[in-house]
């Protein structure tokens, strides 16, 4: 284990930055976010797998908070369909613009990395391309494939973008059966304008209904606090979500990835986020992880 201490500095002066319309007056980690972060050889092993098989994760993409615990642990959530992103969101540390073709060979690549790192729960997602006619749809088609024709115990989750709506391309993920669909709000409808700008909350929630309503898969999703959202705009939020028949959800507080994303306006205590997880099963979800550092993929096994 080693003191994350530097880190904790570097991204609490990532706070200072400013954005029209979010309070950006915090400047300092609240105790209960301070923590050391694991390290073992697996990191090496794992770094070493994706570099070989040339393999991104949404965990590096996009500066994710435990990606140091969770390659310790040997396991990571892959990102496929390139590292470049179509949209900007105001959060996301993925980097946005013009991507590169389509890497057909990537699923059988993905499928040769996690058997060699013998995962039995396989996270799953991608950067939004709304470049494509499917966009993507195709792709987590044939990576799901893939890894069913490699390794038969696993369980595999998907998190996948909006398609725009389209009922074509999730019936073509759907048709290839995951056992875990994720789609991701992300925040209260109020903020979208300014967090989600190119997203669409209605149909976000239209598309976790037609998931849900096909029968095949557990459905998930998830979003993040310390914006300036209000219990009573997560509460609505969390009926809304409840209503398209996702069993799943997660809650994690939002960190600044870099200077070019929002200012975290709020820090969220345990207290409150052992309240939202209360909420949560009150509300009928049969499964909710919430807490500062959870995210959609983080131990995604203990889930399911």
């Amino acid at each position: 284990m080693i003191d994350n201490a530097e880190l904790i500095m570097q991204n609490a002066e990532m706070n200072l930055g400013t954005k029209k319309g979010f309070k950006h007056n915090l400047t300092r980690f609240p105790s209960w976010l301070k923590r050391d972060i694991a390290y073992s050889g697996r990191q090496g092993e794992v770094a070493g797998l994706l570099s070989i098989g040339n393999l991104n994760t949404v965990c590096a993409e996009a500066k994710c908070p435990n990606r140091g615990e969770c390659f310790s642990r040997g396991s990571a959530a892959f990102l496929i369909l390139g590292s470049i992103c179509t949209r900007n969101c105001a959060f996301c540390g993925v980097q946005p613009g013009t991507p590169l073709d389509v890497d057909h060979d990537e699923g059988r690549r993905l499928a040769e990395a996690a058997f060699i790192m013998g995962l039995k729960h396989i996270v799953i997602t991608s950067v939004t391309r709304d470049d494509l006619s499917d966009g993507g749809a195709g792709a987590f088609s044939d990576v799901l494939n893939q890894l069913r024709a490699k390794i038969n115990d696993a369980a595999l989750e998907v998190l996948i973008p909006d398609f725009k709506g389209c009922a074509q391309a999730l019936s073509t993920v759907l048709d290839s059966k995951p056992d875990v669909l994720n789609h991701n709000l992300e925040t209260i409808p109020r903020l979208y304008p300014a967090i989600r700008p190119q997203a669409v909350y209605s149909r976000s929630l239209e598309l976790l209904e037609r998931a849900a309503a096909d029968g095949r898969a557990k459905i998930k999703s998830g979003i993040m606090v310390g914006f300036g959202e209000t219990v009573d705009e997560v509460r609505t939020l969390l009926t809304d979500l409840k209503k398209t028949g996702c069993s799943i959800i997660t809650i994690g507080q939002y960190l600044r990835p870099s200077r070019n994303q929002v200012p975290v306006t709020e820090f969220i205590t345990p207290q409150q986020f052992s309240d939202y997880e209360k909420l949560c099963l009150d509300i009928g979800f049969e499964q909710a992880f919430c807490g500062p550092y959870v995210r959609s993929s983080y131990r995604a096994g203990e889930l399911c």
